[in-house]
């Protein structure tokens, strides 16, 4: 009798074999706490972008695109910045932003995560009627995950492209769960007086509590979708 190789296991062979994707998560999990760094280091600079023309609100919306699609910043820093130096005039371009990061971070995640699912079917046949089962109609999984507080933008990306689960649903269903953490911090900065008051605000107790609630519902969501999908 064989023994059945762990998960682990099967992730260490894949990421060996791909080393662009051991990149890729390395990346995705390392850079946004970077980015955080270098944006309250510089964070006078990014009171410095005008918000005058159009084409300077397609800029913006480029750039918070290509900074959270490319895992350079933390959705939620983002918006706070957003919030409190462009206040409701910046918010159709981070909304619009986000809505390109989404298709960045999953096209990246879709080329670096290669043969994933394949390999994973092949050591371990037992969970591919579990897993497509789940991703068949993934509407709550994708959802739920994006509402959570502790599963960061980019490596949700990662995940769903890793899944193969259409794009096309990743934006119907991640845009609504991505809503309430992006209205918190967005508001949070437009009420503060100075942004690292903004910051040290996302920390107080209340704030705290909506977030604990906020993982509550994710985790309430993802265990009753995994419940209905094994039923």
């Amino acid at each position: 009798m064989t023994k059945k190789d762990s998960i682990f296991k099967t992730l260490r062979e894949y990421f060996r074999d791909h080393p662009s994707a051991a990149f890729g998560w390395i990346w995705v999990m390392v850079m946004p706490a970077i980015g955080s760094l270098v944006l309250v280091s510089n964070a006078d600079l990014a009171g410095n972008f005008p918000l005058d023309l159009v084409i300077h609100h397609i800029l913006f919306t480029g750039l918070i695109a290509l900074l959270l699609g490319f895992a350079l910043l933390p959705t939620t820093l983002t918006a706070l910045a957003s919030g409190y130096f462009f206040g409701w005039i910046g918010f159709p371009g981070l909304f619009f932003g986000y809505l390109f990061a989404n298709v960045i971070g999953y096209v990246l995640g879709k080329v670096l995560n290669t043969n994933f699912l394949g390999l994973l079917y092949k050591r371990k046949p037992e969970i591919r009627q579990a897993i497509e089962s789940r991703i068949e109609r993934p509407q709550s999984l994708i959802f739920f995950i994006r509402i959570s507080p502790v599963i960061p933008f980019a490596i949700s990306n990662f995940l769903f492209a890793s899944l193969k689960i259409d794009l096309k649903k990743v934006l119907l269903f991640g845009i609504p769960g991505m809503l309430p953490r992006t209205l918190i911090a967005f508001g949070t900065g437009l009420l503060a007086s100075s942004f690292m008051d903004a910051k040290k605000a996302m920390n107080d107790p209340i704030q705290l509590g909506i977030l604990a609630f906020l993982f509550l519902v994710s985790f309430w969501g993802l265990y009753r979708s995994w419940k209905t999908s094994k039923a």
